[in-house]
């Protein structure tokens, strides 16, 4: 498994994704050392990093709450999916910066690897 200590401020991830930012543009310093992409938040559950974006399809509460309990304060929703205003409040109230690409969760996943962002992982399963 590759480890890297690279991070990247979600200004540059906005970038790489060609992501339009849905809420958090005051937060676009911060950075983050690597990506979880998944769509069940059972697998989100299972990730172990800091400073982490998840990148998921899956736009609804629990998508949110599952990143606040696991202190993940960026979501790219990917596949050009939008939150909706409810969803956007929630983030808001728990400080998240929210994103939306256009790109597949293979592709975004890609494009943040050739970036640079090259560390993710999952609990080993013994």
């Amino acid at each position: 498994m590759l480890q890297s200590t690279h991070t990247m401020t979600l200004r540059r991830l906005q970038e790489v994704l060609d992501a339009r930012l849905v809420v958090g543009g005051e937060q676009l310093d911060l950075e983050v050392s690597s990506a979880c992409g998944a769509d069940l938040m059972s697998d989100v559950m299972a990730f172990v990093k800091e400073n982490v974006v998840l990148l998921t399809g899956l736009v609804n509460p629990q998508a949110i709450r599952t990143a606040d309990l696991l202190d993940i304060k960026a979501i790219v929703f990917v596949r050009g999916k939008i939150p909706t205003e409810d969803i956007v409040e929630i983030a808001k109230e728990n400080g998240m910066i929210l994103f939306s690409t256009k790109y597949s969760m293979f592709l975004a996943c890609g494009r943040l690897y050739e970036a640079g962002l090259r560390s993710g992982g999952v609990r080993e399963i013994a």
